[in-house]
């Protein structure tokens, strides 16, 4: 008998449980509140914000301010030099380590015994339980699944905390029973050197019979290549005739797509979206037609919005799920059981349903250009480049953008710096065609580029083979969960990726 129905059977349970999610929504993230602020109550933040005499949703937005890193940060550190009860009862081991603030290169996020369990590890169940109620036909446990993660290092650790990539630190905590369905082995998941790991991991998998990919596309596309390299193989289904799933995070998947498409030919392969952050797991990819994400209502984690025209206010509106709505653009505010109390993750999103409650990533709340008044967020150049890539046959490796605000000239623009795995013959043509359909989905960013007398056609540097990662690796942040800037204000990262492009 089939291993995977087999574990169809524990999965079972939580699948009839999901179905609630498309009328319990709000019911849910109400018990979740009251849960932690009951748990949070014995924190030394619970009794500086009166959590004893918080019984509303009312009372705990009139006592707990919103906060960002630096607001806890002080809090944080202590946590991490060995101090209990601070923003959350209890020790905290682990912190993961994530991209950094305006004032530091890193973010230590905690992340609690019930954070890990009840929020990171949920998630990944809710994966495949979604997966295989989608595909009966699956065999996703007959085989292995490739399972692409970060590492940790002893050189963070403060008394006793570990810091480390997310995934490392799930890596590191998982069921050892888990660990005979995962290639490749855990010592090698966690090398911190990606160059090195990439190689071995290639190697120990070659053999394996893989059935599933889990990490971020970037990545993990080029251990595959290694993969490849190594086989001597054209296509990835003659090394894992079994593969059928890519789960996949981090970073939007839409220019990777025709890259592993081509690595990838069979028509069975399945993709499927995950948002899985350092602060937790938010949503997932549960209908394989739609590429929104649900919502995941039940974890410990309450969510709050704040609707983006108002962001960067001082009294901005705040509303908990019931008050969302399809369409508006929004800053997503979290409360979780690893302590972070009314906290901006910084990503942004929007809902395109509500019943059930489910939503697509739009970007970062300063991963945007809006030197001109044109509001560019990431949605928009994901979108603008997949269609240039479609009418030029052209593919995008990697890829960022900066305002260039004012020239010898004085004139003013967005640059692109891409890095194209496949160039399209005419670049200004490309150019255009991104210009065209930015105008066509942003009506801010058509507005200025009217008559160009506010802002002038977007210029596009070609990019060097490997420019991206050359940077990463300049910075120390090659492999694991770290990711390219995509859309910024500032100039900073593009000038030091150009003068490395010479």
């Amino acid at each position: 008998m089939s291993l995977t129905k087999i574990a169809e059977l524990v999965f079972l349970p939580r699948q009839k449980e999901l179905e609630r999610y498309d009328h319990e929504g709000v019911e849910m993230q109400h018990r979740v509140l009251r849960r932690l602020i009951s748990r949070g109550r014995a924190s030394e933040y619970g009794r500086n914000h009166l959590l004893g005499n918080t019984f509303s949703y009312e009372d705990f937005t009139r006592n707990v301010p919103i906060n960002t890193y630096e607001e806890l940060k002080q809090d944080i550190d202590r946590m991490r030099h060995g101090e209990a009860d601070v923003l959350w009862p209890g020790h905290v081991k682990w912190f993961a380590k994530s991209s950094g603030t305006t004032n530091d290169k890193s973010k230590f996020i905690p992340v609690s015994h019930e954070g890990l369990h009840h929020i990171h590890y949920a998630g990944g169940f809710d994966v495949v339980a979604a997966y295989l109620r989608n595909h009966p036909d699956s065999r996703l446990f007959d085989g292995k699944s490739l399972i692409l993660g970060g590492s940790h290092s002893p050189n963070y650790n403060v008394a006793n905390s570990l810091v480390g990539d997310l995934s490392a630190i799930l890596i590191e905590n998982i069921n050892p029973l888990a660990n005979l369905a995962r290639v490749p082995k855990k010592q090698t998941a966690l090398l911190s050197d990606f160059e090195v790991k990439r190689d071995r991991i290639a190697e120990e998998c070659l053999r394996k019979n893989v059935t599933s990919l889990s990490g971020v596309p970037s990545w993990m596309l080029s251990v595959l290549v290694r993969v490849m390299e190594l086989s001597g193989k054209e296509r990835l289904e003659e090394v894992w005739p079994n593969l059928e799933v890519f789960f996949h995070g981090g970073i939007a998947f839409t220019p990777y797509r025709p890259q592993y498409e081509k690595l990838i030919t069979k028509p069975s392969m399945r993709y499927m979206d995950t948002y899985n952050a350092s602060e937790g797991f938010f949503g997932i990819q549960d209908d394989p037609t739609d590429p929104s994400m649900l919502l995941m209502l039940d974890y410990d984690v309450f969510y709050e919005f704040i609707p983006m025209e108002e962001f960067g206010q001082d009294h901005p509106t705040i509303v908990p799920l019931e008050g969302v709505k399809v369409g508006p653009n929004y800053a997503m505010v979290i409360t979780t059981s690893c302590g972070l109390w009314r906290y901006l993750i910084g990503d942004t999103i929007r809902f395109t349903s509500t019943n059930p409650y489910k939503f697509i990533i739009t970007g970062r709340t300063k991963c945007f250009i809006n030197a001109f008044g044109e509001e560019l967020i990431v949605e928009n150049a994901e979108n603008g480049l997949a269609y240039a890539c479609r009418q030029t046959g052209a593919e995008v490796r990697e890829y960022t953008a900066a305002p260039v605000f004012m020239d010898s000239n004085a004139k003013c623009r967005h640059q692109w710096l891409i890095e194209f795995s496949k160039e399209p013959a005419d670049l200004k043509f490309f150019a255009d065609l991104l210009d065209q359909k930015l105008q066509e989905i942003n009506s801010d960013y058509e507005a200025k580029r009217f008559h160009d007398i506010t802002l002038q056609h977007l210029e596009i540097v070609k990019a060097r083979p490997e420019l991206f990662n050359d940077w990463l690796k300049q910075n120390g942040k090659l492999g694991g969960q770290h990711k390219v800037p995509r859309l910024s204000n500032s100039r900073k990262n593009i000038d030091e990726l150009l003068l490395l492009n010479e």
